[in-house]
């Protein structure tokens, strides 16, 4: 539910899909944060539509395995660390967080489609991740451990 406060979207999808049949695809438009994906997965919901990685990335920030990088930050100035170390995108393999928040203080469009491929890349992962996690039974323990890196609003 666009707009809601997660917990609000929480009590509606666990109401919804009460109601649903089972094996119907449950969609969630507007669900973007990587918390509240986890959540909503834990409640039955399959498939998600967000703006949310890529109107970030545009602007600077990044949704990493560490939490979030709002890369136009001056303590970025000189590191040449990727913008996310356990990552292997395009943008984390070619290009460093310095240089990166250098393309945005520039104005330079690319900068935003940069950050903007790396979250969608993130999100792919992430996804990935849960749809292992459900397979082998453990999706609980690894929302748990994984929710701690994850607080983006």
């Amino acid at each position: 539910m666009v707009g809601e406060p997660s917990m609000l979207t929480n009590e509606m999808v666990y109401e919804v899909n009460e109601v649903l049949p089972e094996k119907k695809i449950r969609y969630l438009m507007g669900c973007g944060y990587p918390e509240d994906i986890l959540e909503a997965v834990s409640l039955g919901v399959d498939l998600f539509d967000c703006v949310l990685p890529t109107r970030n990335g545009r602007t600077g920030m990044a949704f990493t395995s560490e939490g979030k990088v709002i890369i136009k930050g001056s303590k970025f100035s000189a590191d040449n660390a990727p913008l996310d170390k356990k990552c292997n995108c395009y943008t984390c393999r070619h290009f460093s967080r310095a240089y990166l928040r250098h393309l945005f203080n520039a104005g330079e469009a690319l900068a935003g489609r940069l950050v903007s491929y790396h979250n969608i890349h993130f999100y792919i992962k992430l996804m990935a991740k849960i749809r292992k996690h459900i397979e082998k039974g453990t999706y609980k323990q690894f929302m748990s451990k994984v929710s701690k890196n994850f607080d983006f609003r």
